[in-house]
């Protein structure tokens, strides 16, 4: 049965940014190293941007249980290789740096993803079709984003990220998106918020587990909350929309949350601060193109109960080795099936069935 893993990384490197216009040199990215590091401690770098640091990793081969040359993308077929020994046919790749915003310039983020959207497209046209990826939008600039879906769409892209809060300062359900969204719904491309951030933030990297739930995790849900409560997909009536690395389990926490609100909106008039009365059918998920990507070590029978089989994806986080790793989802979840725990068909759909409707592939 055919694989796909729906939520792998690529870690920028140099080559990243050389598809940046002549004009757009000056916002070119350089790295760093600490002064003075601390010997009994793990290597340290950073990209310098636009006058700021911004984390950039030194992984453990042995704890990604991958290489730089496959991290990097600085050789594709090492990648593929590492695919076929995990038993993946496709995988979908999102940033890593650009997971949090670093800037509120329009000029410097348009350089650089635009730069970060050609280099992608450039090595994964290398690999026969195994690779895709998820383009990013410049959203501070609307129309520049327009033109980034249709070149992404042709040259490979499978989706469009976005962040679950705000965003060139505006919410996801703010109208604003809505040219991004209606030009990603022409090109049959869906809406990907993936764990991350649209607000700049410095925060010392010593410091980002203090508010990473909040920050990073959290906007997925929000994002989930706000599409139905705004019925922002009944606008958009072929539009797909995934929430990727943020775990499934709150999922039936937040249907509970609008169905409670359904129920009290319908004894008294409308609030802006409560926001418009919608309806929760049981198939919510369904109705909307809503999909969910899981952790295959979560609740599923419970949640399956809640998001119906047709909604959830997996993937490996393939590069990064946090808390969402998990390389060997697809024999996790066949040892859940053999257990009984689920169905043999759940994790056909979940494994390959989901994502392909997903990313249409």
């Amino acid at each position: 049965m055919p694989v796909i893993d729906a939520d792998t990384h690529v870690d920028e490197t140099e080559a990243t940014w050389d598809f940046m216009a002549p004009e757009d040199q000056v916002f070119k990215p350089t790295t760093g190293y600490p002064e003075n590091q601390d010997p009994s401690r793990p290597p340290s770098r950073y990209w310098l941007i636009d006058g700021k640091r911004q984390i950039r990793f030194i992984r453990s081969d042995a704890a990604t249980r991958t290489t730089v040359e496959a991290r990097e993308l600085l050789d594709v077929d090492a990648r593929l290789r590492a695919m076929d020994e995990l038993g993946i046919d496709v995988q979908v790749m999102y940033p890593t740096l650009m997971l949090v915003e670093f800037t509120d310039r329009p000029e410097l983020e348009r350089a650089l993803r635009r730069s970060y959207n050609r280099w992608l497209a450039d090595r994964a046209e290398r690999s026969r079709g195994r690779l895709r990826w998820v383009c990013l939008p410049p959203t501070q600039s609307m129309d520049e984003a327009l033109a980034e879906l249709r070149f992404a769409k042709d040259h490979g892209a499978v989706g469009v990220m976005k962040k679950g809060d705000r965003e060139a300062g505006k919410w996801p359900c703010d109208p604003y998106f809505f040219p991004l969204y209606e030009e990603a719904e022409r090109l049959n491309l869906p809406i990907c918020f993936h764990t991350g951030s649209g607000v700049p933030d410095f925060t010392p990297a010593r410091q980002f587990s203090y508010s990473s739930f909040y920050r990073i995790t959290l906007p997925v849900v929000h994002a989930f909350q706000s599409m139905i409560l705004h019925e922002v997909p009944a606008k958009f009536p072929t539009l797909r929309f995934g929430f990727i690395e943020a775990s499934a389990s709150w999922v039936p926490f937040v249907l509970y949350d609008l169905r409670r609100r359904q129920v009290r909106a319908a004894t008294r008039a409308a609030s802006p601060i409560s926001g418009p009365s919608v309806e929760i059918t049981d198939d919510v998920l369904k109705a909307n193109r809503l999909y969910v990507a899981c952790q295959v070590d979560e609740d599923l029978p419970y949640i399956l109960k809640h998001t119906g089989e047709d909604n959830v994806l997996v993937g490996s986080d393939f590069t990064h080795s946090d808390q969402a790793m998990e390389l060997d989802f697809h024999a996790i979840l066949q040892r859940r099936a053999d257990a009984g725990e689920i169905s043999h068909e759940a994790v056909r759909k979940i494994t390959y069935d989901n994502p392909r409707a997903f990313y249409g592939l």
